[in-house]
């Protein structure tokens, strides 16, 4: 235990803050951003996904540099490189450069990422632990409420460029009060790189969303679609044989197979392919379909971080009283039901009320699912490995995203023609003369996807329930 604990949460709490703040800002303002830069569809996409890839690749080298730096210097250079490269960005003058930013902005994050978790598993015992990630929890969803409106305004009054821009200061105060609390100490290892792990995995992960986001966009019979998907193919069993041999693997292997930590970091990943499609689909329903301006579309989407904020706290309070598996499993279950009505229940003119519902019923599930299934996860990997545990479990999370972004955009692009899905991307699609034949093709792909997403998240709760600690399991037992 850390005496000045909270004052690490504190530190923490403001990375994850900066975090959850700049892709919801960026995603609310992406239609404008698209129509001032000029980008493709494609572009658009990547736009997002640039520093989705980065961030998981930088996240499985956490750990390696954070033997190689230390553990806080690393949390402090991450937060100083993302609050650079969020001014530079902002001073973009075409897509593609945005993008190669968005690359080094996610490394930045990842640096915060991988190692966020790890600091504050180190300062609190452990009957604190998931009271404590359920504040960092509520703290994401303070930015996520706060993301959209603050995005859509800035982007409805001064322009995209101003989503960037606004995460400067609070970065600029997050440095300086990260320095003052954890220090700049770090505690130096020989501990090399894995540099081939790195090379193959970077190989798979962009050959599979390359080919995803490019198949949807131009056809998937295409020579592009193939290379990357062969790509994808060869080089993720390659990765894995890599990781399984090396003396110093970016992935531990033998972590996933302790129960409650793989079962939970499947959970985990499940969870987030299913959240974040329906967070960048309403966007674009919002926006696109019903012609919503970007602060309405920001407004519009605050229950869904509404849950989250109100039962984050109170599932970390449980979860360290009566245990983590039952919340877990119950929140994935809660949200379950929440994709199931959002899937049958959105359509062109449907009351705002009833998706509000839907998505609080999500926000709900995923704020009494996410602090206990990480003070799970940490506490089954031990005091020993929760560097790599931070790490796996940031990389599960972020992958989970990559690919919700990836496949709800396949499947919603199948469903409309390319100009059209272009003009739903930048918010243009009311002044299409097609738009009465176009917007039913497009919800139709979003119901499709939605339902897509209730059964992989129902695929979460079983590995959540098949997750519970030996420990938990003696508790449970006793109780009968």
């Amino acid at each position: 235990m850390t005496e000045n604990r909270w004052q690490i949460l504190s530190t923490t709490s403001l990375g994850a803050l900066l975090s959850s703040l700049n892709f919801s800002t960026l995603i609310i303002a992406l239609p404008q951003l698209m129509r001032g830069l000029h980008a493709t569809i494609l572009q658009g996409v990547w736009i997002l996904m640039a520093y989705m890839v980065a961030q998981t690749v930088m996240v499985l080298m956490g750990g390696s540099l954070a033997d190689l730096w230390g553990r806080r210097r690393l949390y402090i250079i991450g937060l100083a490189l993302f609050t650079v490269v969020s001014f530079v960005a902002g001073t973009s003058p075409d897509a593609p450069e945005l993008i190669v930013l968005r690359v080094f902005q996610g490394i930045g994050g990842a640096m915060v990422m991988a190692n966020s978790t790890a600091i504050v598993a180190e300062a609190f015992p452990r009957r604190e632990l998931s009271r404590a990630l359920g504040i960092n929890v509520m703290v994401v969803a303070v930015g996520q409420i706060l993301g959209p409106v603050v995005g859509g305004w800035l982007t409805t009054e001064y322009g995209w460029r101003w989503t960037f821009w606004f995460n400067v200061p609070i970065g600029m105060f997050a440095v300086a009060w990260a320095i003052l609390v954890l220090g700049w100490r770090g505690n130096r290892t020989s501990r090399p790189l894995d540099w081939p792990g790195i090379a193959s995995y970077v190989v798979a992960i962009t050959g599979l969303l390359y080919a995803l986001s490019v198949g949807s966009v131009s056809g998937w019979v295409r020579t592009p679609v193939f290379i990357a998907g062969g790509a994808f193919i060869v080089a993720m069993p390659v990765w894995i044989w890599i990781e399984s041999r090396s003396p110093w693997p970016l992935l531990h292997l033998p972590l996933l197979k302790v129960r409650p930590f793989g079962l939970g970091s499947v959970a985990a990943a499940l969870n987030a392919i299913a959240r974040m499609a329906v967070i960048f689909l309403m966007i674009f329903y919002f926006q696109g379909a019903q012609g919503e301006s970007a602060l309405v579309a920001g407004l519009k989407l605050i229950p869904l971080a509404a849950g989250m904020l109100v039962l984050a706290p109170v599932a970390g309070a449980i979860a360290d009283r009566y245990g983590t598996s039952w919340p877990a499993t119950a929140g994935l279950s809660i949200s379950t039901v929440g994709f199931i009505g959002l899937a049958a229940s959105v359509h062109l003119h449907t009351a705002y009320i009833g998706l509000a519902l839907w998505m609080a019923i999500i926000g709900i599930g995923a704020g009494l699912f996410n602090s206990p299934n990480t003070s799970r996860m940490m506490s089954a990997a031990g005091p020993e490995r929760r560097g790599e545990a931070s790490g796996i479990r940031a990389l599960t999370t972020n992958t989970g995203m990559m690919l919700s972004v990836a496949l709800a955009f396949a499947v919603v692009a199948s469903s409309v023609p390319r100009d059209a899905m272009l003009a739903i991307f930048t918010g243009t699609a009311n002044h299409l003369p097609q738009a009465a034949a176009v917007l039913p093709r497009f919800l139709s792909g979003v119901r499709l996807t939605f339902w897509a997403m209730a059964g992989l998240n129902l695929l979460a709760v079983i590995f959540s329930a098949a997750g519970v600690p030996a420990n938990e399991l003696g508790d449970i037992s006793e109780s009968k």
